[in-house]
């Protein structure tokens, strides 16, 4: 840590002994006012209620790690862009709507940026720049992670004493804390208090949290062991038996080869830490950082060409453009964690290369940060990207008409996709009927192709066959390769059709006009009593019957 009188050490070190009162306060007020606001049972929610939502809970939270005694200017400014921005991303989510399918994507950069922005403030980088402190920045990260973890743990033992409290007064008559728990605005102000009196504790302890985090550093260093030793034979074996092996194993390499890159950066941090003065002294975890330090990049470009292979096969998606910036992100950190060991060991000290993954640590973080912000802008569509991809790749033959995704550009690229199926579907030929097909559904279909399933009928009415192809394009799960309508007259008092399909069948009601229906499941057998009168009996039901047997349950 700095010391005493260096101009980067923080003024957040302090005991206040009203900070816990103070959180408390501010986290449940802004609890109660987020109850009010948000709309959770909304399919979409309005404009004003997400903004106003997502900027009290943000900036509260965000006061609420920078506020201290005699210092609240800066963290009131702060919290105040914080809410800004996370406002007004959330309005710009709830205006999208479906016009941008990717539209959780821009929040969640929001909240990296912001997750990010959080430790490089309270390490002073607005007053420094790029004399911030590095020591300072680390501790800050760790400490932020240490108290969130702790905060949360004690929000979950509040509830855990609260009802067994409301279990043992309700037992003795007294409902009150019962019925507070019930309360959907109680919960709100409880678990925001509950959380803002733990942050408020932890951090009027943050240096006792920085030895609880050098404790906790020391626990992941030595998993850096073992890891170090699988990553290395895993590579080789990779080396040894080819990538295709990787592409045969799973189907989706890349998130599973990004974690472990994000491990190998996490346990790398903790041999390195906050300077060589508190580095790991151990040989042996000093030797796993590097590997892992090392192992980062091949991880990296494995899983760069992992997404380079599926975009080359299926063509962009906005999922998988944010997935190539993520690769992109991975990448830049693993080429600065390699090339820091080979500075290290041409300046003559091979242990030198902890300064510069450091350095490189501070760099990216301050870009990861700008280049999250800059996502969460509405500056890039990847929807449109998207679609000009797939239109270029199916006018060029890259995709043949048969292997063309329609339901993608319907369901998967927001307004952009639908806008250029509505083009297609104009097309004559056998673009423009599938291009069609794809625009009348209703329900997402999951394929490559939008082919119609075989549907054979037993019974003769057109109409009632017509309505039946209509249920069956509309709910595609319904039936996937091959199945048998069946009338079943009235049931019930209404007009009931049997979709077959495998070894089962769905029950569709048929009203006088209007589209089928699924038909509630049977009533269950009733309760016996002590009046029940019990005897045993044959019971004619009637059964739809494959092949002379029995068919599913019986109908009546």
């Amino acid at each position: 840590m700095s010391q005493p009188g260096d101009p980067h050490t923080s003024s957040l070190h302090s005991d206040w002994p009203l900070r816990p009162w103070g959180l408390a306060a501010l986290l449940g007020l802004a609890g109660l006012g987020v109850y009010f606001l948000a709309e959770w049972n909304a399919d979409v929610w309005a404009p004003w209620r997400a903004a106003l939502t997502a900027a009290l809970a943000f900036g509260s939270l965000a006061l609420a790690f920078t506020v201290d005694r005699g210092r609240w200017k800066q963290p009131l400014a702060f919290a105040a862009i914080v809410a800004l921005i996370m406002g007004g991303i959330a309005w710009r989510v709830a205006l999208a709507s479906e016009t941008h399918v990717d539209a959780p994507f821009w929040f969640a950069a929001g909240i990296v940026a912001i997750a990010l922005a959080l430790p490089l403030f309270q390490a002073g980088f607005h007053r420094w720049r790029w004399r911030t402190s590095y020591d300072e920045t680390h501790f800050h990260v760790w400490t932020d992670a240490i108290c969130v973890a702790g905060a949360l743990a004690f929000v979950g033992l509040s509830w855990l004493l609260l009802f067994l409290l409301a279990q043992l007064f309700a037992a003795i008559k007294i409902d009150v804390l019962k019925t507070l728990v019930d309360q959907g605005w109680f919960g709100w102000i409880f678990s925001g208090a509950a959380f803002g009196a733990a942050l408020g504790v932890l951090r009027n302890q943050l240096r006792i949290i920085g030895t609880l985090q050098s404790v906790v550093m020391l626990v992941f260093s030595i998993i850096a062991v073992p890891l170090a030793v699988a990553l290395v034979i895993f590579l080789l074996a990779v080396v040894a038996s080819g990538i295709s092996v990787l592409w045969n194993a799973t189907e989706s390499p890349t998130p599973l080869l990004l974690s472990f890159a994000a491990a190998c950066f996490v346990l790398v941090n903790a041999v390195v830490r906050n300077g060589d003065a508190e580095a790991s002294g151990n040989r042996v975890l000093r030797w796993a950082a590097l590997v892992l330090a090392l192992a980062i990049l091949p991880l990296a470009l494995l899983a760069a060409i992992s997404t380079g292979t599926r975009i080359s096969e299926y063509g962009l998606s906005p999922e998988r453009l944010w997935g190539v910036i993520a690769v992109a992100v991975a990448v830049a950190y693993g080429v600065a964690y390699f090339i820091a060991p080979i500075r290290g060991r041409m300046a003559g000290a091979l242990a030198g290369w902890m300064d510069g993954v450091r350095t490189a640590n501070m760099h990216l973080a301050v870009g990861t940060c700008v280049l999250a912000f800059l996502l969460a802008l509405p500056l890039f569509d990847f929807g449109a990207i998207s679609t000009r991809n797939q239109l270029a790749r199916l006018e060029s033959g890259a995709v043949t008409v048969e292997d063309f995704d329609f339901a993608a550009l319907r369901w998967d690229f927001g307004d952009a996709g639908r806008q250029a199926l509505a083009r297609l579907a104009k097309r004559s030929g056998q673009v423009g009927e599938l291009a069609q097909a794809a625009a009348a559904r209703t329900t997402r279909y999951y394929g490559r192709t939008d082919p119609d399933p075989e549907l054979r009928m037993t019974f003769d009415d057109p109409a009632l066959e017509s309505r039946l192809e209509a249920y069956v394009r509309d709910h595609s799960y319904s039936c996937f390769d091959m199945c048998i309508g069946v009338d079943l007259g009235e049931i019930g008092g209404a007009r009931q059709v049997a979709l077959l399909q495998g070894s089962t069948f769905t029950r569709l009601i048929v009203p006088a006009s209007g589209p089928l229906t699924e038909a509630p499941p049977p009533a269950s057998t009733p309760p016996i009593s002590a009046d029940s009168a019990v005897e045993v009996r044959p019971v004619e039901r009637r059964y739809i019957v494959v092949d002379g047997q029995p068919f599913g349950p019986p109908l009546d």
